[in-house]
């Protein structure tokens, strides 16, 4: 039965307009480009991602059709009104830092499922124990395998592991996969160790007619163990990286500040036409909010892993 499946457990495909727009002018236009692309489809797979590979690429290929241009206009602006350089000196500028946004475009498609999916990973790993427990209270009531996923994929606010749990109750449901071959089509999509040492378990423990409810009470002890290990590294890892960025972060941008303003008061350049002054406001509007974004990425990609 699938009267009372939830509306979200089989939307797949993203509300984004932008995607949408895409989507309608490209898709049937890029089937030369989608090779290209091959290794994308695995990785928006595991992301979870609500968006077909073929809908992400058209989206991929009209940004670049239309923020490149920007990009183009934009600098070559920016050089001949405001830096008053010359034409063709603005004109090639445009052309290198369009190349360069375009190339960097193309890296934010790429990486951001990956870091997506990454970051799944690892919540999932971070609400196992929770979510075993949950999962052994309910094997307790004598509930079975495939209504506990589908209770788990209709938790009352979003988790990783009900996002996992609303595409094994999709792939029962709509695809037509029994409970077991849906378990194993979710543990080839996600990478995380744990998680496909807890389904290869569920589906031994099923197979065996073994006591599921003693299983995930076990699987949650011992995941509960595991997460206090790696908040204990984690946090001497995080008293390490909070002295690294006062250095980097903090001090270091203070003295490049003080430096460029000493610089400025003297007068002269010192990259081409910019100034001092110009330099000192690339630093404190771009250069110190991009390094700290990029360090909260990096101390996000990081955070407590099990092994």
């Amino acid at each position: 039965m699938t009267e009372n499946v939830p509306e979200n457990v089989y939307r797949n495909t993203s509300d984004n307009k932008f995607q949408s727009l895409a989507c309608s002018l490209l898709s049937d236009k890029i089937g030369n480009v989608i090779p290209l692309f091959k290794g994308l489809e695995e990785i928006l797979e595991r992301a979870y991602l609500r968006i077909s590979f073929k809908a992400y690429v058209s989206t991929l290929i009209l940004s670049l059709l239309l923020f490149a241009p920007l990009m183009f206009i934009f600098t070559m602006l920016l050089m001949f009104f405001i830096l008053q350089t010359s034409l063709s000196q603005a004109f090639l500028s445009g052309i290198g830092v369009s190349l360069l946004f375009s190339a960097f475009l193309v890296l934010c498609f790429y990486f951001y499922p990956i870091y997506r999916a990454d970051k799944l990973k690892r919540e999932i790993e971070n609400e196992l124990a929770f979510a075993s427990g949950y999962m052994a209270i309910l094997a307790s009531a004598g509930i079975p395998l495939e209504r506990i996923f589908y209770l788990m994929a209709n938790f009352p606010f979003q988790s990783a592991f009900s996002v996992v749990a609303r595409g094994i109750v999709r792939d029962v449901n709509l695809f037509g996969l029994d409970v077991i071959s849906a378990l194993k089509r979710a543990s080839r999509k996600n990478s995380s160790k744990i998680f496909q040492e807890l389904v290869k378990g569920l589906i031994f423990t099923v197979h065996s007619g073994g006591d599921l409810a003693n299983y995930l009470k076990q699987k949650s002890k011992q995941y509960m163990s595991l997460k206090r290990l790696s908040l204990r590294k984690f946090t001497d890892t995080l008293a390490t990286l909070s002295e690294f960025y006062v250095a980097l972060f903090v001090a270091g941008p203070l003295l490049l500040i003080i430096m460029l303003a000493v610089m400025a008061v003297m007068g002269g350049s010192i990259v081409g036409n910019l100034g001092p002054d110009i330099l000192l406001y690339i630093l404190m509007y771009i250069g110190i909010p991009v390094a700290s974004i990029m360090f909260l990425i990096i101390l996000d990609a990081i955070s407590p892993r099990w092994w």
